[in-house]
């Protein structure tokens, strides 16, 4: 509400809707955590083989990225007459927030289930690839443009772009640099979420 009200504020205030895509990059941050809840439901009641909770899986992990994309909307950020860019640098990061907290409660829900399957490191190397993929999938969002419905509608040019970076890594050094930064990033705060809710929950 308070990233809604600082872009309504805004937009009033500049009369330009310059901000306005950060409302339907929130409302696809928040996706993630619905089907994470749906997932982890249908995982405690039928196990995780079925075909269904593998699909759900699937498009969880699919979608997980929107969440974490919010990350690179700073790309936006530039000085205009429209707006203090002091006012735009605190309206973007609440957006940013938001959707790590959304990605991050998204992904917390699932590991839990994981660590009562598997150990605790198995559960934390599987993780750490979701991290992984968010993050490439964040970059090909941001700098090629690419989103989850293309998963649907441009399959093979998704793929054609994807295998292009795995077969001729020396020719897309920025795709394995964003990643690996965004990779660090995302994972880092996650751990000390995770770890600092273990520590209470056992104090």
């Amino acid at each position: 509400m308070v990233s809604l009200v600082l872009l309504i504020v805004r937009i009033s205030a500049s009369d330009s809707a310059r901000y306005i895509f950060l409302i339907w990059n929130l409302v696809l941050a928040v996706i993630p955590v619905f089907l994470a809840w749906w997932l982890v439901s249908r995982v405690r009641q039928y196990g995780w083989l079925g075909w269904k909770q593998l699909l759900l899986s699937a498009v969880w992990v699919s979608f997980l990225p929107n969440s974490f994309y919010l990350v690179t909307d700073f790309v936006h950020l530039r000085t205009t007459n429209e707006a203090s860019l002091f006012f735009d640098v605190v309206m973007l990061a609440s957006f940013v927030v938001n959707g790590l907290m959304l990605g991050y409660i998204a992904v917390y829900l699932v590991h839990k289930e994981l660590v009562r399957r598997f150990s605790e490191a198995t559960s934390y190397k599987i993780v750490a690839l979701i991290f992984l993929l968010c993050s490439f999938a964040t970059y090909l969002g941001r700098f090629t443009r690419w989103n989850t419905w293309d998963i649907l509608l441009q399959p093979a040019g998704l793929i054609f772009d994807v295998s292009d970076r795995v077969i001729n890594p020396g020719q897309h050094a920025e795709t394995y640099l964003a990643t690996g930064i965004l990779f660090i990033f995302l994972s880092s705060i996650y751990v000390v979420i995770w770890e600092a809710t273990k520590l209470i929950r056992q104090q």
